[in-house]
């Protein structure tokens, strides 16, 4: 028995999932809804299944297509493969290379390493969004990131982490703070009443956002992620308090401002910064060259080695 079933067909399918709507996945597709509808009703007869329930609005996979949709995407990439392997044969570096990073990093590094990379890589175009980690993560698996640059360890199966830096932090002081008058700053000194942290993963209190956990200090390995690092220290500068900066955050600081921050005392807080991509990513070149731009670009202070006994990760 001949099977027609073709690519393009489990392409459609792959959209009808993520948009749940068929009018939707036609347009994400480039084609006319009939004929995605058309396309799709034909896989249905020939593999004798329905894979969508119509009824409902919006359209949800059956059973039966949920576990399709999940083999459909397998093959889809492999056919991906087949392209990326002969590109990668010929040695050309192009094609587009989608990349997530978090918002407490994308202000800070990405200025460092885009310009060099697009000038040395004039055929790759690189596509940054800046998402959560969390949502890094679900699109990477949805095969709509080919990267991120995150905070690790994360430990999330089917994800390979590459770290590429250690960032230390600092605390950064209103003016005529008290604990100006010290060298360096210890965590007990900054988990009082004014220290100002964003939201995501802190306990908000009275719109004044406070530790709630002093063992997230005890990790080394602060997961500062959503809102604005500049909102933060916009806060400091004008009212009473302090917070803590990442290093590549402070290199745009004005020098009154670098005479307010303060290093921590003993073991530094520190954030691991790595390349997060699939188990199986395609465009390892395009990956490979993006890691070494983005190496090259930050302090060699930073770079792991150097950071010696202080980084405690695997």
């Amino acid at each position: 028995m001949r099977h027609n079933m073709t690519i393009q067909q489990l392409e459609y399918i792959i959209a009808v999932d993520k948009y749940r709507h068929f009018g939707h996945a036609a347009e994400a597709c480039f084609v006319t809804q009939p004929t995605l509808s058309a396309q799709i009703s034909k896989l249905e007869r020939e593999l004798d299944v329905i894979l969508f329930d119509r009824s409902k609005m919006p359209v949800i996979p059956t059973e039966t297509g949920e576990i399709l949709v999940a083999q459909a995407k397998r093959v889809v990439m492999e056919s991906k493969a087949i392209f990326e392997t002969i590109s990668q044969l010929r040695g050309d570096i192009g094609g587009v290379l989608k990349l997530g990073i978090i918002p407490t990093l994308a202000p800070y590094l990405l200025p460092l390493f885009i310009k060099s990379f697009i000038e040395k890589y004039p055929n790759v175009r690189l596509q940054v969004q800046e998402m959560v980690t969390e949502d890094i993560l679900k699109n990477l698996k949805n095969d709509e990131l080919d990267l991120g640059i995150v905070v690790t360890p994360l430990s999330e199966s089917g994800i390979e982490e590459k770290p590429i830096f250690y960032e230390k932090f600092y605390a950064y002081l209103s003016k005529n703070h008290p604990l100006l008058k010290k060298p360096q700053v210890t965590i007990p000194d900054i988990l009082g009443e004014d220290l100002w942290v964003l939201q995501q993963g802190h306990c908000f209190r009275d719109q004044v956002l406070s530790l709630c956990d002093q063992s997230k200090f005890n990790r080394l390995n602060f997961h500062y992620e959503s809102g604005s690092l500049e909102g933060l220290k916009n806060l400091v500068n004008r009212y009473q308090g302090v917070t803590l900066l990442p290093e590549l955050a402070t290199f745009g600081l004005s020098e009154e401002e670098k005479r307010r921050m303060r290093p921590f005392e003993g073991e530094q807080p520190i954030r691991e910064v790595s390349l997060v991509l699939t188990r199986s990513y395609l465009k390892r070149r395009q990956v490979e060259l993006l890691y070494k731009e983005i190496t090259a670009s930050v302090p060699e202070s930073m770079i792991s080695k150097a950071y010696g006994k202080v980084v405690k990760f695997k």
